[in-house]
């Protein structure tokens, strides 16, 4: 149970986790929404509280996101008057079928994208209540996606591309063109000055942010917005991003939507951070609350010899025995080789954990890992504990206010196939790195391993497994949130097994259901 000294704490922790709800719900006060679908595209459409004909913006999101990662433009929008429309690209969010074609080529997967977009407009400009035109408002990948559909089409009044990169852009199209970049995005920066740069005639050092070059009122207007301290994720929740984009939109449709809650979502991305802060450090409190599984804790107490050899072995050969493999047979981008790579690393580390611990046999494996006997029940109540808090306190929070987080049917025979790959992987590195007196910074010595086995294949075969770098900040977070949390339920059951388990559990979710769905060519 939680020690009496930090009731106090915990009545903070759950007070700011309440004050967090209640201001994320509180930019929502007001907004209508409406789930619709255009064929198999999950569709949401934002509406504020007037009632006369209002343009409308359509908002998509970058690579890896969905719908609700591109909720505060729709809040803000949909606030100040505008109908705004959110959709899932193919393979992405709550969408279930995968994307298609070549990830590289404009005509490729990006030509379905397109046409996706297009399906999605029709409807949006045949919504009741839409009238005056439309507008687009896209996140990098999208960016390349909206620009080139407002190339296609005449009704498209204005483009807002946050992150832009979009190779067709040429002097005079798009129309109205704004660029968001964050002031951490260097390249992007460049990039949108050479874009503004287009319309001045200058060179690109010669554009200045937050100033206007053209003309609204006939199309060829266009601006830099470099929104202060934020990076690729960030710019989406700054105040400057969302503030630029309303203002953009109302020069362009001569609009004066006044929104009744001054500042809306301005203050979005920090009630999210502080929601999983709070989540994070109710943790440990909470695994207080777990069975005690073993009374003498388990784990190889290896030491940093012993380490070295069954950790540091399988991160160095894994990459060169899986570098003959065929990739692509699992329907998710990096999902299939990280799944792979966790299960080789896991089945060798296991494999030289038995070997230098004596060889014994496997009843008394199963012994020494409490799967047998009566902490079975212990072990699975203690894994199932793990898992609940992962649903209800993680999971459902970032589903509902930051990004989809919940399994289409379709994605959950992936989590399967994934969790088979992870499974080995997080026991036998839960055995090696705990003990009666497990060595100092080992958790973090095998995680710094697995991270440099993944970089060498990279290394080995770049551009089959270039997607992996993208998942590389993925999974140092998890890597250093779910420690943290493997450290407090070992302390709690003696088990390294069930913070195995829940971990294997949260990861094979996470993958699962975050990475874009990807068919191939």
């Amino acid at each position: 149970m939680p020690s009496t000294r930090r009731i106090p704490l915990l009545i903070a922790l759950i007070g700011v986790l309440a004050l967090s709800l209640w201001q994320l719900r509180a930019d929502e006060r007001g907004i209508v929404r409406e789930s619709l679908h255009v064929g198999e595209t999950p569709v949401t459409v934002y509406r504020g509280g007037l009632d006369e004909p209002a343009p409308v913006i359509l908002v998509a999101h970058g690579f890896a996101g969905s719908r609700r990662l591109m909720e505060p433009f729709a809040l803000a929008l949909a606030g100040s008057g505008y109908v705004v429309v959110t959709y899932d690209f193919l393979g992405h969010g709550r969408h279930p079928l995968p994307m298609r074609g070549d990830l590289g080529e404009q005509d490729g997967t990006s030509a379905l994208l397109i046409e996706q977009t297009a399906e999605v407009a029709e409807m949006a400009l045949s919504l009741p209540g839409v009238e005056g035109g439309l507008a687009l408002v896209g996140h990098s990948m999208a960016t390349n996606i909206l620009v080139r559909y407002a190339q296609e089409d005449p009704r498209v009044r204005a483009t807002v591309g946050v992150s832009l990169f979009a190779p067709t852009i040429d002097a005079s199209t798009p129309r109205n063109l704004l660029v968001i970049v964050g002031a951490l995005e260097g390249r992007l920066e460049a990039e949108g000055r050479r874009v503004v740069a287009m319309r001045t005639g200058g060179d690109s050092e010669s554009v200045a942010s937050f100033t206007t070059y053209g003309d609204l009122s006939d199309g060829s207007a266009r601006r830099l917005v470099v929104s202060p301290r934020v990076e690729h994720v960030g710019v989406l929740y700054s105040a400057t991003t969302l503030d630029e984009t309303r203002l953009w939109l109302d020069g362009v449709f001569e609009w004066e939507g006044v929104d009744p809650i001054a500042n809306r979502a301005h203050g979005r991305g920090l009630w999210i951070a502080l929601l999983m802060v709070c989540v994070f450090l109710l943790a440990r409190p909470l695994a207080t609350l777990l069975p005690r599984v073993a009374p003498t804790p388990g784990g190889a107490d290896a030491t940093w010899k012993r380490l070295l050899l069954v950790a540091g072995l399988p991160a160095l050969v894994t990459p060169f025995l899986l570098r003959p493999l065929p990739t692509g047979f699992l329907p998710v981008v990096v999902g299939d080789y990280l799944g792979v790579h966790f299960l080789a690393m896991g089945l060798f580390t296991a494999a030289l954990l038995w070997w230098t611990g004596g060889r014994p046999r496997m009843g008394r494996v199963l012994e020494l890992a409490g799967v047998r006997g009566p902490g079975a029940f212990r072990l699975a109540l203690g894994a199932g504990g793990m898992v609940a808090f992962f649903l209800v306190l993680m999971a459902w929070p970032l589903d509902r206010f930051f990004t989809s987080f919940f399994p289409v049917a379709e994605r959950i025979p992936l989590m399967v196939a994934v969790l088979v790959g992870v499974l080995p992987y997080f026991l036998a590195d839960e055995w090696l790195t705990r003990g009666t007196d497990p060595r100092r910074g080992a958790y973090a010595f095998t995680k710094v391993l697995f991270l440099l086995s993944l970089a060498l294949a990279v290394a080995l075969d770049f551009q089959a497994l270039f997607f992996l770098i993208i998942i590389f900040p993925v999974v140092l977070i998890f890597f250093v949130v779910h420690g943290l949390f493997s450290r407090w339920a070992f302390r709690s059951t003696g088990s390294p097994l069930v913070a195995g388990l829940g971990n294997s559990m949260a990861f094979a979710w996470a993958i699962a259901v975050t990475f874009p769905m990807y068919a191939g060519g």
